[in-house]
């Protein structure tokens, strides 16, 4: 089913208590449900009949009104207040959601809207069921004061505890301002819709007065700028509709809780298909570039790969897709950008997305093309050292199946990182033109025999015969095979095959760390 034939098939029972609802607001109403409309945007009840099979969304506390008396509100007390919340089936299996009403009190937090949402919370990790936040409104209720901001530390609370439990999914809809922006956060993806969803600590008049910086709403905290600058949002989509069609899409490769294992889907795709393209789409020699993801969707069944983070710290890709019928979680590097260094960005990237599939049960398959780490004052002086420690603490802590291959080339401490045998990977193999060394021929040769070339008659040619010698020692992987670092050297026409029967092999590993309260990831 396409997006926009599913989006047509919107719940009648839920447009009638959207009627309703607006029916019992004194003031806005249906004239406020046709400004959400004008502005190109659904409401809380539209969203949740898209986001929920058809008919299934139940609705909680759709009668509890806010306590508050002053500043005009006595008169203004709304069946369900500014937000709605229930529990319906996405592809079959239970899901808790709550969706912000801008229409009501613009969607504001009160102190039974908080309520209402930590009721939720609570049940979703009771049932073991994901929950999904669907933002849209303007921050905590100034009227009702620190009862309100009370509400946001409950709410912070639940996300943490629910951390690792159940899967936590937020959609900005609309704007997310101040203490709001933190749930999100705190969750395991974000997504954003383009155009409407926005998300900031202080608004762009505040930036203005303070930093006096001149910058729109979509500038400061739009779709495209967490998606591409800051990493907050982990998909920029356009359109309500296709965005929420996202979310359950994501939600089909996710296990219920951490206690379950991802849902295994029959596959169409052969196990056991050859994959001969590889040696075409890989350049064989190290420095030229291709795109990491093309080889993704030539692993994957049917070349389906939802890829998490696209657009943002692109010399690394990561991803959900299925593997012989398994849901696996992706990491690559990417030649093609920066030439698939890791760097702030990417150790960030993927340690955190690596940490989630271990929540959650998912096997790791990551493809390495690595030249190292990138160099330089900025980086340095940006903490290289300390976020691409987070990429070896995700690794080494991670307990799920763990498999990797390396397509071309590893160097230097990058080999390490990479889910290499040393960080408990449990099926390590390579093509054979890998390369697994402390770097590049040249570089090496630079270093280690620079003497011997200054001394030739003619140095260039005695670089370029310590070079050949150089890689004919070490442009392959048979070293790390022969040391048992590589578990097989493997054609890459047979790289799909491989990796799923391994995983088959592996659907049963059991693996633990030492006991603990929890470690100390660098942050």
């Amino acid at each position: 089913m396409t997006v926009e034939e599913y989006g047509v098939q919107r719940d009648t029972g839920l447009q009638e208590l959207a009627r309703r609802r607006a029916e019992s607001l004194e003031a806005g109403g249906e004239a406020a449900i046709a400004r959400q409309h004008e502005r190109g945007k659904l409401t809380a009840y539209e969203r949740l009949a898209v986001l929920f099979d058809e008919g299934t969304f139940q609705e909680l506390d759709p009668f509890v009104t806010h306590r508050a008396t002053r500043f005009g509100l006595a008169s203004r007390r709304p069946p369900g207040d500014a937000i709605v919340t229930g529990h319906g089936l996405i592809n079959g299996r239970t899901v808790f959601a709550y969706a912000q009403d801008f229409t009501v009190f613009g969607g504001s937090l009160s102190e039974v809207v908080a309520e209402k949402i930590v009721k939720v919370q609570d049940m979703s990790m009771k049932v073991g069921a994901p929950i999904v936040a669907l933002q849209d409104g303007g921050g905590a209720r100034i009227q009702e004061g620190v009862s309100s901001l009370r509400g946001y530390g409950d709410i912070f609370l639940r996300n943490t505890l629910a951390s690792g439990v159940v899967p936590q999914i937020s959609v900005s809809c609309g704007p997310t301002a101040g203490g709001g922006v933190y749930s999100p956060a705190i969750t395991d993806f974000v997504f954003m819709e383009s155009g409407s969803g926005q998300m900031y600590i202080t608004g762009p008049d505040v930036v203005r007065t303070v930093t006096h910086e001149d910058v729109t709403h979509e500038e400061l905290g739009g779709a495209q700028a967490h998606a591409t600058k800051s990493g907050v949002a982990h998909f920029a989509i356009d359109g309500e509709e296709s965005t929420l069609f996202a979310v359950r899409d994501l939600l089909s490769y996710l296990p219920s809780n951490n206690m379950e294992t991802p849902p295994w889907v029959l596959p169409r795709d052969d196990p056991d298909r050859s994959t001969p393209e590889f040696a075409e789409l890989v350049p064989s020699a190290p420095d030229e570039p291709y795109d990491i993801r093309d080889v993704m969707r030539g692993l994957v069944d049917d070349g389906d790969l939802m890829e998490v983070h696209e657009h943002w710290a692109r010399n690394i890709a990561v991803g959900f897709a299925r593997m012989g019928g398994y849901t696996v979680g992706l990491v690559g590097n990417s030649p093609n950008v920066l030439a698939g260094v890791l760097d702030i960005d990417a150790s960030r990237k993927a340690a955190r997305f690596v940490r989630f599939c271990d929540c959650f049960n998912i096997p790791l398959v990551t493809l390495i093309d690595v030249p190292g780490y990138l160099p330089g004052t900025v980086q340095e002086h940006g903490g290289i050292i300390t976020h691409g420690a987070k990429l070896i603490y995700a690794y080494a802590e991670a307990t799920v199946p763990k498999i990797a291959v390396t397509l071309r080339k590893a160097y230097g401490g990058a080999y390490v990182v990479m889910s290499s045998k040393h960080l408990r990977s449990d099926i390590n193999l390579a093509w054979p033109n890998a390369e697994i060394a402390v770097m590049g021929a040249e570089g090496a040769v630079n270093i280690i025999q620079r003497r011997q070339i200054a001394a030739a008659e003619d140095p260039e040619a005695e670089r370029q015969r310590l070079i050949a010698e150089y890689e004919a020692e070490f442009k392959n992987p048979y070293q790390a095979a022969e040391l048992g670092y590589i578990d097989d050297v493997i054609d890459p026409k047979d790289t799909r095959r491989r990796v799923i029967r391994s995983l088959e092999m592996l659907k049963n590993k059991s693996d633990q760390s030492p006991p603990k309260k929890h470690g100390n990831i660098p942050l």
